[in-house]
């Protein structure tokens, strides 16, 4: 399902503007850097995703 909201990072809360947004994508989701939103997106498959998730998940 493809969502055009871009939804911040709650990490990203008292960071000095250090933040990071995600959004679901029809392929898995885009990430990109609040302080420059227009410069790059990173795109993820769903696997690669998940595999992100997971891993910061643990830490």
């Amino acid at each position: 399902m493809m969502n055009e909201h871009w939804k911040k990072s709650t990490y990203s809360n008292g960071n000095g503007g250090q933040c990071v947004e995600a959004r679901a994508t029809a392929q898995g989701a885009a990430v990109r850097d609040t302080q420059h939103r227009g410069l790059a997106e990173l795109h993820l498959p769903c696997g690669e995703w998940n595999a992100l998730l997971g891993a910061l998940r643990t830490r």
